[in-house]
């Protein structure tokens, strides 16, 4: 594991040669901050993975695009309260339109320029809203502005999500800082090149395209490709890695420098990914789901993902149920292979399921486990050497609230 420290109040401006801004343009009724920019100050290298949702919005297809043929990039531009999905031709104009004035403002070109969105899917974007954004974001750039950014990307989140953390690399310090959103429509599921869940990281060491690829791609799948809270994917999903070489520092592939550097983006991603669940709407519980000694990597995959999404098994927990008949009869139907005869659960370290029958330990015990607010369902399958894990969140009367009234 590398050795790296958490930044207090870290963010995605934290590595040198990065500004931000968040702004409030319009796109919210509520007035809240609703338009973010991300800038670095010099050419930067970027990697990405987004939604493999077929309804994909307009600014994860230019995403897409600029990845696919671009060496460099300088920024990102993010509204929150419109989605761009699902808004045919003049979406996908209106995204180009928005990266053409925001390089006019910033006097780069506009094939260095990504776009973000989140909000409503159906709604064309209106562009007099992104050009007030913009125009309103460029001179309120700043390095201090990252928790400023993060809350302007804001939707149902009730809190703003940014971390960051320095290592030591050659004898120079290197940052890494991100910001991400999303509560609600979480399960990624996301492709290298191919929300909602936003995120967008940033470090001034200097990695290869090709680098920056296989780092997200690994990354997500032990973090964003690993959480769940409704079981519901967005259209919108993105996550974007910068690395414009500020510091000085060279990470060449292969190196140790190199896993050094994974270590600490792994872990900048799950932190990120774990506020994200514990920030799911409505949501009172945290819970990961751990199966272990599955016959394959598949059927443990399968098995964690079908209990994560049980809404049997998730209305339980808000309940304050041990109900383990939900469980079991989520691993039933999950496809995965295991043997029930041999199957073992277990609340937190307590004994539920033995051998596929119940293990006798007292429900009030087991009350008292699925009460708190984070614990552990671990599901020993004793077939196998695989493993996976999940973390998921309880459903709630606020989650059903929440997106039956849900209108930015």
């Amino acid at each position: 594991m590398a050795e790296f420290k958490w930044v207090d109040g870290g963010s995605v401006t934290t590595p040198a040669g990065y500004k931000a801004a968040g702004v409030t343009a319009g796109f919210k009724r509520s007035g809240a901050p609703d338009f973010a920019m991300l800038y670095s100050e010099l050419p930067a290298t970027v990697g990405g993975a987004f939604t493999s949702c077929t309804f994909a919005a307009a600014p994860v297809q230019l995403c897409r695009r600029r990845l696919k043929e671009g060496d460099t990039f300088r920024a990102v531009i993010i509204n929150s309260g419109n989605a761009n999905a699902c808004t045919g031709a003049p979406g996908d104009e209106a995204a180009e339109k928005s990266c053409a004035m925001a390089a006019e403002a910033l006097q780069l070109k506009p094939e260095e320029i990504f776009a973000a969105s989140t909000g409503r899917i159906g709604v064309q974007l209106d562009l007099e809203t992104i050009r007030k954004g913009i125009e309103l974001a460029v001179p309120a750039l700043s390095h201090d502005g990252g928790n400023l950014a993060s809350e302007a990307i804001m939707t149902t989140d009730t809190v703003p999500k940014s971390v960051a953390v320095q290592l030591e690399i050659g004898g120079k310090t290197i940052s890494i800082g991100a910001m991400t959103k999303g509560a609600g429509m979480i399960d990624p599921k996301m492709k290298a090149l191919h929300a909602t869940m936003l995120c967008f990281i940033t470090t001034d060491a200097a990695l290869t395209k090709k680098q920056l690829a296989d780092l997200v791609d690994g990354g997500i799948e032990q973090s964003f490709n690993r959480i769940t809270v409704d079981g519901d994917m967005s259209t919108n999903d993105t996550v974007l890695l910068f690395a414009n070489g500020a510091s000085g520092v060279v990470i060449e592939p292969g190196s140790e420098e190199e896993a050094l550097f994974r270590d600490a983006l792994r872990a900048v991603m799950q932190s990120l990914a774990r506020k994200m669940v514990m920030d799911g709407e409505g949501a009172t519980k945290f819970v990961e789901i751990k199966i272990e000694h599955a016959p394959s990597y598949a059927d443990a995959k399968k098995a964690a993902e079908a209990v994560a999404n049980s809404l049997l098994c998730k209305t339980a927990w808000f309940g304050n149920d041990p109900n383990w008949g939900r469980v079991i009869a989520a691993l039933g139907y999950s496809e995965a292979a295991f043997n029930p005869a041999t199957t073992d659960i277990f609340y937190g370290d307590m004994p539920v399921v033995r051998n596929g029958g119940d293990a006798g330990t007292p429900e009030a015990d087991l009350v008292e486990i699925v009460k708190q607010r984070e614990f552990t369902v671990r599901i020993d399958f004793k077939s196998g050497d695989a493993d996976y894990w999940v973390w998921t969140s309880d459903v709630s009367y606020e989650y059903v609230k929440i997106n039956a009234d849900y209108h930015t």
